[in-house]
């Protein structure tokens, strides 16, 4: 079926459509970053994890990262190669699995190390370190907040590492830009620098948002090279999510009714803010909705006030306002941009609401569906 990628006028019911061509644009864009950077850029499963597309990842990049044992499988079995693994706490049950779909295996605390690493000598293990640093603005995001559980601080790390410890995995940042970077990298070195000699890797962790449209691509790269002048013995490794599906495609819905109450008019549509867009409550920010302005309620501009509403019956499940240019209607598309990544990895079925469909729009204009969910996926949720 051929689609009008700008109205999606002929899709009547809920899609997210990953867009081919602005997919392609992001892995190209990463994949020349890694190439004159001299480092690995791999996808976090976390961020991205439509593994129907990833037979045109691997045309650009070779492996990927985990942090489960279920995103360890996928990564094995769908993408192809052994994954990064890492996990705040890795249990008995599953960790023999795990370290059969690990090339690359880091501990959160020095306690799992002591309790796991004899079961892993097949993978290459690191250690996950904390910098207290970071510039991520949101609690809910901060890796490195007081009290966290996440990584070893400093002056827990014994001078001499265990032997079999061969990398640093650290994580900071958030949809970061490479300024942040460059700033959290000096923290990185000042804290631990005199262990470097005795690795082989160190992993920058995720939320370098190189594909942003304002990312300076060229001072990552450059960063990069003066790193690995220094330290020319380390593999460098970065493993994004946002940026590999940053602006690939929307979310497109429907308007079903519209209701008013005190003045303030909902469109009410056929797609969920808590089941379908679950960062825009819990980050949160307000998603860019195509053909309409975001503004407060006393704009005294010209045009009409909406909010739009989820249709669960959870009472926050709502989002406003948006100015449009005409009256809505129902049946009227509602396009909501970038929401390809996190949110297709974080969607549920809460109330038994109908899941929306994943479609990707090919290159010649081409719809093709990749899932239709059923009531039996939601039976099996339940199961």
């Amino acid at each position: 079926m051929k689609i009008n990628p700008y109205t999606y006028q002929e899709v009547h019911t809920p899609y997210y459509i990953i867009e081919e061509r602005k997919l392609r644009h992001n892995l190209s864009l990463i994949h020349n970053v890694a190439e004159e950077a001299g480092v690995e850029v791999i996808l976090a499963f976390k961020a991205f994890a439509l593994w129907k597309t990833f037979p045109i990842f691997r045309k650009y990049i070779q492996a990927t990262t985990a942090s489960s044992l279920y995103e360890a499988r996928m990564a094995y079995e769908q993408f192809g190669s052994k994954a990064h693994t890492y996990s705040p706490a890795y249990t008995e049950e599953e960790f023999p699995e795990i370290v059969n779909c690990s090339s690359h295996l880091t501990f959160n605390s020095l306690s799992q190390y002591e309790r796991f690493h004899l079961q892993a000598q097949e993978a290459s293990l690191g250690l996950r370190v904390n910098p207290e640093y970071s510039e991520v603005g949101t609690a809910l995001y901060n890796p490195c907040a007081p009290g966290t559980r996440f990584g070893i601080t400093a002056d827990k790390l014994p001078e001499r590492l265990p032997a079999d410890i061969e990398g640093f995995h650290c994580h900071c940042h958030c949809e970061s830009g490479s300024d942040v970077f460059e700033r959290t990298l000096r923290h990185i070195e000042e804290k631990f620098a005199r262990w470097f000699p005795q690795l082989k890797w160190i992993n920058f962790g995720g939320g370098h948002l190189m594909t942003r449209k304002d990312y300076d691509v060229a001072r990552l790269i450059q960063l990069m090279k003066d790193f690995r002048k220094r330290y020319p013995h380390l593999k460098v490794i970065l493993e994004p999510g946002s940026a590999f599906a940053w602006q690939t495609g929307p979310l497109v819905a429907q308007v079903v009714d519209v209701v008013e109450d005190k003045g303030i008019r909902t469109a009410i549509l056929n797609v969920s803010f808590t089941c379908h867009m679950p960062d825009c409550l819990e980050m949160p920010y307000m998603p860019e909705v195509r053909g309409a302005n975001i503004c407060c309620e006393d704009n005294g501009n010209n045009g009409f006030l909406d909010r739009l509403g989820g249709n669960s019956c959870l009472s926050g499940d709502f989002m406003g306002n948006w100015l449009f240019d005409h009256e809505l209607q129902v049946g009227e598309n509602i396009i909501f941009e970038d929401m390809i990544h996190y949110t297709t990895v974080k969607t549920n079925m809460f109330n038994g609401i109908s899941h929306p469909s994943i479609a990707m729009l090919h290159e010649d204009g081409n719809l093709e569906l990749l899932r239709k969910f059923s009531f039996e996926d939601y039976l099996n949720r339940m199961d």
